[in-house]
């Protein structure tokens, strides 16, 4: 995978517009607080009346989905994208997709379900954000929405500490996505060169043996042959059954990824349901497996 150019450093006054990509809107209250959040930051930020549109699952069909981002990312004026929530949805979106060329590249901010528009930007060698939805950004502690202001206004983050798995240190290109998605993209035209990438994992709602089939399908297609390293963010909600034998998610993350040999550390603030700390996409990162920290920049 190659570098990917963040877009020029957004500041007040810029206007963002918001786009629903995946799943039917209906955290209503969430999304508003969202909006305030930004634009007490003193961005102007343009909500279109069809991302309330349902068709389903789905907010919208996918062709006024497909026309909402082609409008937002043409928009000459608008220099950021902010998406509404995941579900699922926004890969239906990239059958015979091509982002519109000749326009200035724009930021773009989701994760969960966006994993895949984010994946498909970085084709262009352009970086987004996989970060708060406008939809949980409220619920995000004060740290957590300092960072992602400080990623798309062009300042340094700060190292992100997890429990290091030990095997040193290595140096690579950030991935971040949902495991779930990324899995579904794996062979597709939007599945990024995975060569000297560090991956960095994260999602919710997966019983422990859909984690082990997931990182299976990663093996059995020889996807993590070519990766650096790896960094596990949360994985919610992730327990089996009630009654059901089963391993916990952490013992099938050590089973699937340990005897890859490579620096892994887990633990990290970012998911579903906790601090989702903002990693942009395509940028050089270290990995320590032995202090169990992820640098970026």
């Amino acid at each position: 995978m190659n570098f990917c150019q963040p877009p020029p450093p957004l500041q007040p006054g810029d206007l963002l517009r918001v786009i629903a990509t995946s799943g039917a809107l209906r955290e209503f209250e969430a999304l508003r607080k969202g909006v305030e959040i930004w634009r007490s930051r003193g961005y102007r930020v343009e909500i279109s009346n069809k991302v309330e549109a349902r068709w389903g699952y789905l907010a919208g069909t996918d062709v006024q989905r497909r026309y909402h981002l082609a409008d937002a990312w043409k928009d000459p004026e608008c220099r950021g994208i902010l998406c509404a929530r995941g579900g699922y949805g926004s890969t239906r979106l990239l059958e015979d997709w091509v982002w519109p060329t000749n326009v200035p590249p724009k930021w773009l901010i989701g994760f969960s379900d966006v994993t895949g528009l984010l994946w498909s930007l970085s084709h262009m060698g352009f970086s987004g954000v996989h970060g708060p939805l406008l939809t949980t950004l409220a619920a995000e502690p004060d740290w957590s929405v300092e960072r992602l202001f400080s990623c798309v206004e062009g300042h340094p983050l700060p190292p992100l500490n997890g429990t290091g798995w030990g095997g040193g240190s290595v140096i690579g290109i950030l991935l971040p996505a949902n495991l779930t998605v990324a899995t579904h993209l794996l062979g597709t035209a939007i599945q990024p060169n995975l060569d000297g990438v560090i991956l960095a994992l994260e999602d919710v709602t997966e019983a422990p043996y859909r984690i082990d089939r997931l990182l299976t399908q990663w093996r059995l297609t020889g996807a993590l042959q070519k990766v650096r390293g790896i960094a596990l963010g949360r994985f919610s909600r992730c327990e089996a059954p009630p009654g059901i034998p089963s391993f916990t998610v952490e013992e099938v993350l050590r089973d699937r990824l340990a005897d890859l040999n490579i620096p892994i550390v887990s633990d990290l603030p970012f998911g579903h349901d906790g601090d989702n700390a903002a990693l942009p996409v395509g940028i050089m990162a270290q990995l320590d497996a032995d202090q169990g920290i992820l640098s970026l920049g």
